[in-house]
C-alpha cells in the first residue's frame, strides 16, 4: 500500500520521489510505503494552505463549524475502518482504537466545531474617557502541526480541529511510523468538502519533513507533540524566527497510593494507567509511590493482577498489551529493563519478549514491574515509554511529595487518597500541569491540557487551543 501527500485537496507522491517503508507491528513486515516529503513538499503545502487562507478565514463561524461536524461526523461512520487502520499501523489493540482513539478524534472535531461558536472577545469601557477598547482574536494564517505515533489520529485531530476552527489552514506531519489514518483523514476531508489547501498533510521524517515544516519562514506557529529532546531542537530553531510555539513533550509521572484509598478502585485503575496502549501514553503513571503500611499487599495484588494481562495480536478479541510500535522502540525500552540490576532495581514480574503465535516476529513484550530503591535512579528519571512501570515505598507525606516533583517532567500525577486536606495540598503542590484524584484519565475537552518543566510550553484543549491558534488585537475608539 502506497500512501501519498495530501495538498490542495488532492493526493500526490512526494516530488523527489523519496519513499520510505512502513511497517506492521504485530507482525514485523513491511506492508506499505510513504512519501519522505523535502522542502520542495513543504513549500508546496505552504503555497495552498496560503492560497486558501484569504477566503477560509473569511469564512463565518458558522460554516467552520458546520464542516468540523460534518468530518466528525465521517469519522464516526468510518469508525470500524479507521480503527482497523489504527491497530495495524500502531500495534495497539483493535478494541482500543475502537472504543477510545477514533471516536475521541471525532470527538475532537466536533468539540471546536461547538467551542468556536462560543469564543468571545472582550471589551472594556473606559468610563470618563469617552473610550472603548476591544479585542479581536483573529487566525494567524498557515501553522504547523507535527503529531506523534502513540495515538496517532486522536493527537493528530486535536492540533488540526482548533486550527482550521479559528480560521487558520493547515500543513501537518503525522508520525512517520503511524501514518495510516492521517492518509485516510484526507479522504474524508475530500468527502466532507473541506476546501482545498485548508488542511496539507505531508509524510515524512522529522529530520526532512518535519525540519522543514518548523524552518518555514511563512509558518507562523508551530504545535507540537513528542520528545523532550525533539521538543528542544524545535524551540531553538523556531524561536529566533518568533513563532508561536505549543510543545507537549515527556512526562515521568508519578502514581502516589495512600493507605486511605478505595483499594480496589486503585488497583483496577492502576493496572490501567500503568499499561494501557503497552504504556505508550504520556499520561502513564510510571512511577507507583505506595504508602508503606500497604506496600507488601499492594506489590502481591498488583503483580497478580498484571499476570492476568493477555499479550497478543491487536485484532485478537481478548488482547489487553498489544505490540510497541517498532523494533527500534522496543530494543530502547528493553536496554531500560537489561541494566535494571545495576541500578539496585529488581525485576518482579515481566521484563521478557513475547511470542504470539502467527506473528512471531512482532515487537511484544511482557507488562513489567520493576522494583526500586531509590528515586534517583534512571528507571525513575528517564521516559521509558513502553509497558514498564517501578514500584516502591514511602513513609510521608513530606517524603512521597519529594519523590513526585524531584524529577525533570512535570506532566501529570495521580493521587489516591480518601484525605480531603491531603488532596488539596498535594493538587496544590504537586508540579504537574494535569493532577487526578481517585482517578486517572478522565479528560474534560473544554480544560487546559500541557505540563511543567521539560514536559511542555504552552497548554492545549478548549479555549487555551483557540487563543493559541489566534493573535489578539486591541482596537481602541474615543468617542
Amino acid at each position: 500500500m502506497k500512501l501519498q501527500n495530501f495538498i490542495n485537496g488532492a493526493f500526490c507522491d512526494p516530488i523527489q520521489k523519496d519513499w520510505i517503508d512502513n511497517y506492521n507491528p504485530s507482525t514485523g513486515a513491511v506492508y506499505g510505503s510513504i512519501p519522505n516529503s523535502s522542502q520542495a513538499d513543504v513549500a508546496a503545502a505552504y503555497k495552498a494552505a496560503a492560497g486558501a487562507f484569504p477566503s477560509w478565514s473569511s469564512t463565518t463561524v458558522e460554516e467552520r463549524s458546520q464542516l468540523l461536524s460534518k468530518i466528525s461526523n465521517l469519522i464516526t461512520a468510518k469508525l470500524a475502518i479507521l480503527a482497523k487502520a489504527e491497530a495495524k499501523d500502531n500495534g495497539k489493540p483493535l478494541s482500543l482504537a475502537t472504543a477510545i482513539d477514533i471516536p475521541r478524534a471525532a470527538a475532537n472535531f466536533q468539540f471546536f466545531a461547538n467551542a468556536i461558536t462560543q469564543f468571545s472577545s472582550e471589551a472594556h469601557e473606559s468610563l470618563g474617557k469617552n473610550a472603548i477598547n476591544f479585542t479581536l482574536r483573529q487566525p494567524i494564517g498557515v501553522v504547523g502541526c507535527i503529531s506523534p505515533w502513540n495515538l496517532p489520529l486522536y493527537l493528530f485531530t486535536w492540533k488540526i480541529a482548533p486550527a482550521i476552527a479559528a480560521g487558520n489552514c493547515v500543513v501537518a506531519k503525522p508520525s512517520e511510523v503511524t501514518p495510516l489514518t492521517a492518509y485516510l483523514l484526507g479522504e474524508i476531508c475530500q468527502e466532507a468538502g473541506l476546501p482545498n489547501g485548508v488542511l496539507n498533510i505531508v509524510h515524512g521524517l522529522g529530520k526532512t519533513t518535519g525540519q522543514a515544516i518548523v524552518e518555514h519562514p511563512q509558518i507562523k506557529a508551530i504545535s507540537f507533540t513528542g520528545g523532550t529532546q525533539t521538543g528542544a531542537h524545535i524551540a531553538r530553531v523556531a524561536a529566533p524566527m518568533f513563532k508561536k510555539l505549543s510543545l507537549e513533550l515527556g512526562g515521568k509521572n508519578p502514581n502516589i497510593i495512600f493507605a486511605d484509598c478505595d483499594y480496589e478502585k486503585m488497583l483496577d485503575t492502576t493496572v490501567r494507567s500503568s499499561f494501557a496502549n503497552q504504556g505508550q501514553i504520556c499520561l502513564c503513571g510510571s512511577r507507583i509511590f505506595v504508602e508503606q503500611s500497604i506496600y507488601t499487599k499492594f506489590k502481591k495484588d498488583f503483580i497478580q493482577k498484571v499476570s492476568e494481562l493477555k499479550v497478543g495480536n491487536p485484532f485478537s478479541e481478548n488482547t489487553n498489551v498489544g505490540a510497541l510500535v517498532s523494533k527500534e522502540h522496543l530494543a530502547k525500552v528493553k536496554s531500560y529493563i537489561n541494566t535494571s540490576e545495576e541500578q539496585g532495581a529488581r525485576v518482579l514480574f515481566g521484563g521478557k519478549e513475547v511470542s504470539v503465535k502467527g506473528c512471531e516476529n512482532g515487537y511484544y513484550l511482557s507488562p513489567t514491574i520493576i522494583e526500586v530503591s531509590t528515586n534517583d535512579c534512571v528507571l525513575n528519571q528517564e521516559e521509558i515509554f513502553g509497558p514498564v512501570v517501578t514500584i516502591m515505598p514511602f513513609s510521608t507525606e513530606k517524603e512521597v511529595l519529594q519523590y513526585a516533583n524531584n524529577v525533570k517532567y512535570g506532566l501529570s500525577a495521580t493521587l489516591w487518597t480518601n484525605n480531603l486536606n491531603r488532596s488539596m495540598l498535594f493538587s496544590k503542590q504537586l508540579q504537574a500541569g494535569i493532577v487526578w484524584v481517585n482517578t486517572w484519565l478522565l479528560r474534560d475537552l473544554r480544560t487546559p491540557f500541557g505540563g511543567m518543566k521539560e514536559s511542555g510550553v504552552g497548554r492545549e484543549g478548549g479555549n487555551e487551543a483557540l487563543r493559541f491558534f489566534t493573535e489578539p488585537k486591541n482596537v481602541c475608539i474615543q468617542y
